[in-house]
């Protein structure tokens, strides 16, 4: 981006003043562009012992699996915003347990919430975001088609959890 979302004029990057980083400055209006991390929420789905999964419809990742996540909207929270892509993408009610994973993901600019829940009385299909949608087993989880490395981490912690009985909160940082 090199023109002011203000008023449009041509903008300079520049250090502004009391800052440390570099930023858009309009050279017009003086408006500094801020560009933050986006906020992917998600869930981690569960019903009978098994992971509801979509296979992707959309780029990036087009045809692998992923569970049901995307960028959070303004004006909800991040377990709604988990619930609206259950819903958008596996046509499914998730009943939202509890915060489960996040990942910092800083060379793409990114922070991954994914909230553990179950699949309200078992229904579900595939919204327009997915080819298909399923519910997997540990045994039946297609490892090696998974979209993103924060899914594939995300059911290891769980089946890790799993047979362990308590599931607490992880925090990581994904670097490559």
């Amino acid at each position: 981006m090199s023109f002011c979302l203000k008023c449009g004029q041509q903008g300079q990057i520049v250090i502004p003043e009391g800052d440390q980083r570099e930023r858009l400055v309009c050279s017009s209006c003086g408006h500094i562009h801020y560009e933050n991390p986006k906020v992917i929420c998600g869930a981690l789905v569960i019903h009978q012992d098994k992971v509801l999964l979509c296979r992707r419809a959309i780029e990036p990742r087009y045809g692998l699996w992923t569970l049901p996540a995307g960028f959070m909207e303004l004006h909800e929270t991040m377990e709604e915003g988990a619930a609206r892509e259950t819903w958008e993408e596996a046509e499914g009610v998730v009943n939202i347990e509890q915060l489960y994973c996040m990942y910092n993901i800083p060379r793409i600019g990114q922070i991954y919430v994914l909230f553990k829940g179950s699949l309200q009385d078992g229904q579900y299909g595939a919204g327009t975001e997915s080819l298909e949608c399923g519910l997997f087993g540990e045994d039946e989880i297609p490892w090696n088609e998974l979209a993103f490395p924060s899914i594939e981490r995300t059911l290891k912690h769980y089946f890790h959890d799993r047979q362990h009985g308590q599931f607490t909160l992880h925090l990581e940082t994904i670097s490559s």
